[in-house]
């Protein structure tokens, strides 16, 4: 049953009034050493099914891999994505799943919030302080020592974290050290999206860019698609993909599909169409380059350490952009297209 967008919208704004007042990060008498040579059960909360939403989580997961010597890591999550894509996660030991479509899975909806109160952690970490399933989350579960996440939580940061706290992977990384005492350690440096593709994996990609070009040529990955008004127009894109083809002659270009099998290029390019995501990250892997508007496959693109260029809208642009690989984000707002094509020229041909 598909819930209609403005009763949605209306469901998350009443949620949200509700659990605003739901507890307080409290990590009152935690010592990161007691953990120093023994194993920590952490719960990390991030109730949603959007292939993006997953992957910035991976940021804060490393975090935890690079503080603790025997993290014992459950997700809570929402659908069956997060499998997918934390298969290569070793400290990732269990994903509590609520049903994508609760209202069509009842039942398994409230058996998944019954069985979140019988596991106890020793730390519970809330990723999106305005989820309101998270925060019910985080009230219910069983810890001594919770992170809720909320704007409370960034007192007395640097300046200089406080302007890298606005991104969404990075903020709750930013609140872990400071509760944990580690934000001076680390201050300059934070772990990327990362969906860890294995060398099977990205040889296989390697071996479809050869299946599809049949040249060595760099390639220049496209994704023209995106959900609502994140989505650029179609003349924007074709503007655009003529550009390219002037601008670098010698670069294939390359268009992933989106799984509406659409272009907004008419198909112009060669394109790439797979449902599994793991294998499309293989094959961006194994491109020089990514240019994408706010998307899933953007993010995906970002996890698979390949240079990317996102064009975003407004407020969304410093909370989603691609960081690190040399990635950037653009403001799709006021930005023109050849400012893109010359980043492009710079990762291109000046590395």
């Amino acid at each position: 049953m598909r819930v209609p967008d403005n009763v949605n919208k209306l469901r998350r704004t009443i949620m949200r009034k509700l659990t605003s007042s739901f507890g307080e990060s409290n990590m009152n008498g935690f010592k990161l050493n007691d953990y120093s040579n023994r194993e920590i059960k952490i719960l990390i909360i991030r109730p949603n099914h959007r292939l993006g939403n997953l992957l910035l989580v991976t940021p804060l997961i490393k975090e935890i891999e690079n503080t603790f010597s025997n993290p014992s890591i459950d997700l809570f999550v929402k659908g069956n994505l997060s499998e997918v894509i934390f298969k290569n996660y070793n400290a990732v030991n269990k994903h509590i799943k609520l049903p994508k479509k609760p209202f069509d899975n009842l039942f398994k909806y409230f058996e998944v919030w019954i069985k979140l109160l019988f596991n106890k952690y020793d730390l519970i970490i809330n990723v999106d302080e305005f989820s309101s399933s998270g925060r019910i989350a985080t009230k219910l579960a069983r810890s001594k020592f919770k992170i809720i996440g909320q704007s409370e939580d960034l007192k007395y940061i640097s300046k200089k974290e406080n302007e890298k706290s606005k991104h969404i992977a990075i903020r709750p990384i930013i609140i872990v050290r400071r509760f944990l005492g580690t934000n001076l350690i680390n201050e300059n440096e934070y772990p990327l999206l990362d969906v860890r593709l294995d060398e099977m994996e990205k040889e296989n990609g390697k071996k479809k860019l050869k299946e599809i070009f049949n040249n060595d040529n760099k390639v220049i990955t496209i994704f023209t698609f995106a959900t609502g008004d994140k989505m650029l127009p179609q003349l924007w894109w074709n503007q655009f993909y003529e550009l390219l083809k002037i601008n670098f002659p010698m670069y294939n270009i390359l268009e992933v599909l989106p799984i509406e099998n659409i272009s907004q290029i008419n198909f112009k390019a060669k394109t790439f169409y797979s449902k599994d995501i793991r294998e499309i990250a293989a094959l961006i892997a194994n491109t020089s380059i990514f240019i994408g508007a706010d998307s899933g496959i953007m993010h995906l693109s970002s996890s698979s350490k390949t240079t990317t260029i996102g064009v975003l809208s407004g407020s969304f642009k410093t909370k989603y952009e691609p960081y690190g690989n040399k990635s950037i984000g653009f403001d799709k707002n006021g930005t023109s297209q050849e400012e893109i094509i010359n980043e492009m020229k710079k990762n291109l041909f000046f590395n």
